[in-house]
């Protein structure tokens, strides 16, 4: 991403990218506050709490407004982050390394990775992190059983190693034992486990190495859930594959597939995310799909019913940012508020109880929500106070 400098004017919307950008280089209209918030599960101190104590609202983690993006490691035990100044914080448990800081000890607070200040985007998988730098550069983590980092071999790292030599890294996803890649060429590449078909490699063999999916150009998005991938192009279509057991797939069947199927045969999809066993996806219109696992009313439709095809989300046409985790869904809209459904065991919806719901649920009267992220019973949210 080109770096945004003073005196040029930018018009249309802007990308969260292109807003840290702009604050760095002081040409952000107004002061931008983003602040931290974390609620769920906080075993091994997920939370970054300074402590392992559960929360059911959003508590901010420290005073710093500085936060530009978050996720969480899908084994919900764990949290990474980068600030606006490009510095990557990580904390949670860290029995393998995959907090990337060199060492096999948990944390309970934010601590930097190393001193870089050119961390772009991150994703976590199981026991793995990924993040890609400014330059374009793909660094991994943390645990390798199965190649999930890339490098060639099954050996564990507890700092970031470069995949590779390349510059052209653009998207990243973590499923729990696999990883995929999308470069500025629109092509995307898969690696790690591939037992269930979630490479898209047309088999179940397992990678340690980057390998090209299919030979599209033309891929835009991507998310990693529990042996499924879900993506989009740039022409809107929403293709799936790996694990089916609930129908996670969207095509109306529970029947694997270990290359990318397309999902219907609509061309409006935007953004997508996914949980241990649900999809969740956005359209350009603004509405709001999900489908799969449904046992605990993740998918918002109001019931406890499995789908195995997209069902419409409520009404609104306003949906921005969407995240799921194993078994709950939080979603913000373009008026900042943050919204959230599901399962609710530790909190993790943020409605101030432990009580499971159906059907999405505002959570506090704020409409300063811009940033969702989700791993296991942990959500994650930045707030963006604007003066």
């Amino acid at each position: 991403m080109p770096a945004i400098r003073s005196g040029v004017q930018y018009s249309g919307k802007w990308t969260n990218a292109q807003q840290m950008q702009a604050i760095a280089a002081g040409t952000w209209p107004g002061l931008f506050f983003p602040s931290l918030f974390t609620m769920g599960q906080n075993t091994f101190g997920g939370l970054g709490l300074g402590d392992d104590t559960n929360r059911s609202s959003p508590t901010q983690v420290g005073a710093l407004t500085n936060w530009s993006t978050v996720t969480g490691y899908t084994s919900g035990y764990g949290t990474m982050a980068v600030k606006t100044d490009g510095t990557l914080w990580t904390w949670g448990y860290n029995n393998l390394g995959q907090l990337g800081l060199g060492d096999q000890t948990d944390r309970s607070s934010p601590v930097q990775v190393g001193a870089l200040t050119t961390w772009y985007k991150v994703a976590g998988g199981y026991l793995h992190g990924m993040a890609i730098k400014t330059d374009g550069t793909l660094w991994t983590w943390g645990f390798n059983s199965q190649g999930q980092l890339g490098l060639g071999n099954s050996t564990a790292y507890s700092s970031p190693v470069q995949v590779g030599a390349l510059t052209t890294w653009a998207e990243i996803a973590a499923c729990n034992d696999s990883s995929l890649a999308i470069k500025t060429d629109g092509t995307l590449w898969s690696w790690g486990d591939g037992s269930q078909g979630q490479l898209g490699l047309g088999n179940t063999i397992d990678r340690n190495s980057p390998v090209q999916v299919g030979a599209l150009t033309t891929w835009s998005k991507v998310a990693g859930g529990d042996k499924f991938t879900l993506a989009t192009t740039t022409d809107g279509k929403l293709y799936a594959w790996g694990y089916n057991s609930n129908g996670q797939l969207g095509q109306e069947n529970i029947t694997n597939r270990s290359s990318p199927v397309q999902v219907g045969a609509l061309t409006t999809w935007d953004n997508v995310s996914a949980g241990n066993a649900h999809s969740l996806a956005i359209k350009t219109d603004g509405t709001l799909w999900s489908w799969g696992n449904n046992i605990y009313g993740q998918l918002g439709d109001g019931s406890a019913t499995n789908r195995s095809s997209p069902v419409q989300v409520g009404a609104l046409t306003t949906w921005s940012k969407l995240a799921a985790g194993d078994n709950h869904t939080l979603a913000v809209t373009t008026d900042g508020k943050l919204y959230a459904v599901g399962v609710n065991s530790t909190g993790q919806l943020g409605l101030g109880n432990t009580t499971n719901i159906s059907n999405v649920a505002q959570v506090g009267s704020g409409t300063s929500w811009f940033e969702v992220g989700a791993g296991g019973n942990i959500s994650a949210v930045i707030e963006r106070i604007v003066s």
